[in-house]
């Protein structure tokens, strides 16, 4: 019993921490409380008193443990979809248990929408599988973490996923941008001719100009006098002076990058195939800008200019090199999804105190998601001070630079502390200076080709990272895990300088979709700077490859209703020391000659249990019967 009590308290710890409450042992609702009068498991029509009963929203949450994970639960089949209802089965097994109480809630209750919840085991080595209940029958659903999905913030829209199988919203959004993506693409490509890198910073131009106050797409009329490119760059370099872009030499270099707009001249001839029909037999020819322009006002300016960690334009980045048919390898550019940009901010507890430098920025993604968390838990003028101050950024392509910069300005932020410039040119005793107290990064790929080249490996990024933070700074990079490994004589090496002056805190093995389509197998590691690394200092490895994103047919990486749950058993384990199966996480020393992932320490810390055993010596009886049947008795012998 004594054990039991421990996997109660560790459930009920569970429910607090998703905020739900609950009533041990019955139930507060009158409704339930008759009804669990005559729920005696042993069919005696005494009592029944089901571990936790909590509702959320409509739902009502029942809960029955187990101390050993044995006693999870008996089937009655051998395909493991239908449970036992037999007394034994009921009594002594968890999820057993916990359906024969939702199925007698919704027997004599008004309740139709019932999770019976079958939880056995400890903090450590625990299962906790959730069943849905109603008139129906009963749905067997994918064993859970934690009870995060299950808060009344989340449930309903987890019901509508895994139990109705409906899309989630996340996955409704991604595919209107993939989709308006392409049309933008077809679009640039039919009427403009422009090339991969050109139509993103065609998009950006726009922007720029559709966020100044004094144009409009009305004025652009096809004039060959003054160009709607020409009104177009214009606005933008107004806009950009409004809001105070500087210095200049950085204005100046982001405005060369969309000169194309103005000089492009099929960009600014009137395209009979854009025309609209103003009155009977009388059109109205438009210029392809002016065709850009409409759509990407009604289309694409309010997810830009939104209150959002997605990255829009560099999403359509993305999609305009992979539609082009490249994927952006060939320049080392792997643009990062906005669920790791996201949890770049989170796994190190992101203050709007910290200031954030990403040496290799792209197109800002983790500016944008660090700014937006900064954002979120700042207060008054606190607020302007991290967009004045707290957001860093370097880019090498005049490129992404521009759009990076447009990013910012869009956003309301940051735009005067982004530097197009060579990072590993800078010296880190001059970027130490500026006192950056965190440092994100996912560097280039795959661009160390030999001897000439290997300053360009990303664990040498890494590096010059963190010589550049100030002291204890923190820097989360995300990088193939083949850099953990050191894949060559040079890398190793500058794993070994790296641990002589700064700390490793753990790496975290992804899901080897999170660059869908790229064909590279990612990790993050975070580290403590300008600390040396500890001899007895215990680091975190964890395999996250289990994130809750999926792939999706046509779409890519998706996330599912799953994906909460498993970010705050991360978060709970990395932030929080929350104990964990050593098939989740491994805490361990190191050396510098390791392969600092979760797989290279992993152990299997399960307690072995007696069928195991008895499955093992009938494995090698069988050997050995085999072995002597076949005139190999000599291999038993002794010597």
């Amino acid at each position: 019993m004594a054990n039991e009590k421990k996997t109660d308290i560790f459930i009920s710890r569970l429910l607090e921490s998703a905020d739900i409450s609950y009533t041990p042992n019955g139930s507060d609702i009158k409704e339930i409380q008759q009804a669990l009068k005559t729920a005696s498991k042993k069919g005696t029509g005494k009592s029944g008193f089901p571990e936790f009963v909590a509702i959320s929203k409509d739902f009502i949450l029942v809960i029955e443990n187990k101390s050993a994970l044995e006693k999870q639960v008996l089937y009655a089949d051998e395909d493991k979809q239908i449970l036992s209802i037999e007394k034994k089965a009921v009594t002594n097994y968890a999820e057993n248990g916990a359906l024969f109480y939702a199925n007698e809630i919704l027997q004599k209750t008004s309740f139709k929408k019932i999770f019976a919840f079958g939880c056995s085991g400890d903090e450590k080595h625990h299962i906790v599988r959730p069943i849905f209940v109603n008139k129906a029958g009963y749905k067997l659903l994918e064993k859970v973490e934690n009870f995060e999905n299950f808060s009344s913030a989340n449930i309903e829209k987890y019901y509508k996923e895994q139990v109705l199988g409906e899309t989630p919203q996340e996955t409704l959004e991604l595919e209107d941008i993939l989709k308006k993506s392409s049309e933008l693409h077809e679009a640039l490509r039919n009427y403009g001719q422009l090339g991969d890198s050109e139509k993103p910073l065609v998009v950006s131009a726009i922007l720029l100009a559709l966020s100044e106050e004094s144009f409009t797409i009305d004025s652009l009329s096809g004039d060959t006098l003054k160009t709607d490119g020409q009104k177009i760059f214009d606005a933008l370099t107004t806009h950009m002076t409004r809001v105070e872009v500087q210095p200049e030499v950085k204005k100046n270099q982001v405005l060369n990058q969309f000169t194309l707009i103005k000089d492009r001249t099929l960009l600014n001839q009137k395209d009979e195939r854009l025309k609209v029909e103003i009155s009977k037999n009388n059109y109205l020819e438009k210029t392809p800008l002016k065709y850009f322009a409409e759509y990407i006002q009604k289309n694409i300016l309010s997810s830009v200019t939104s209150n959002s960690t997605e990255d829009v334009l560099g999403r359509f980045y993305g999609e305009f090199i992979r539609y082009s048919g490249g994927d952006g390898q060939t320049l080392g550019v792997v643009l990062t999804p906005k669920h790791i940009t996201e949890l770049f901010s989170e796994i190190i507890d992101l203050k709007p105190s910290d200031r954030v430098f990403d040496p290799c920025c792209g197109t800002g993604g983790f500016l944008i998601a660090g700014m937006h968390k900064m954002l979120n838990e700042a207060k008054g003028k606190e607020k302007d001070k991290i967009k004045k101050e707290h957001i860093h950024g370097i880019e090498i392509r005049e490129d992404m630079f521009a759009i990076a910069t447009t990013n910012m300005i869009l956003r309301g932020d940051g735009k005067s502390n982004l530097i197009k410039d060579d990072f590993l040119r800078r010296r880190a005793e001059d970027l130490r200076k500026n006192n950056y107290s965190v440092g994100f990064i996912n560097p280039p790929y795959s661009q160390a080709k030999g001897k000439d080249t290997a300053h360009l490996s990303e664990i040498n990024f890494i590096k010059h990272l963190l010589d550049s933070l100030a002291e204890n700074g923190r820097c989360v990079a995300i990088v193939p895990q083949s850099t953990m490994v050191g894949k060559t004589k040079e890398d190793k090496a500058i794993k070994k300088q790296i641990l002589n002056n700064h700390t490793l805190e753990g790496v975290i093995t992804l899901n080897k979709n999170t660059f869908y389509g790229v064909g590279t197998n990612p990790c993050i590691a975070i580290f403590t700077a300008h600390k040396p690394h500890s001899d007895k200092k215990h680091c975190k490895f964890v395999n996250y490859e289990d994130d809750g994103f999926i792939v999706s047919k046509h779409i890519g990486l998706v996330e599912t209703t799953r994906a909460k749950s498993q970010k705050a058993h991360l978060l709970d384990c990395w932030l929080h020391d929350k104990p964990s199966e050593s098939k989740f996480m491994v805490r361990t020393t190191i050396e510098p000659e390791d392969e600092w992932l979760h797989s290279f320490y992993y152990f299997n810390d399960e307690t072995p249990k007696a069928e195991d055993f008895e499955k093992t010596i009938a494995d090698y009886l069988t050997f050995e019967f085999s072995m002597i049947m076949q005139g190999r008795s000599y291999l038993f012998e002794n010597q």
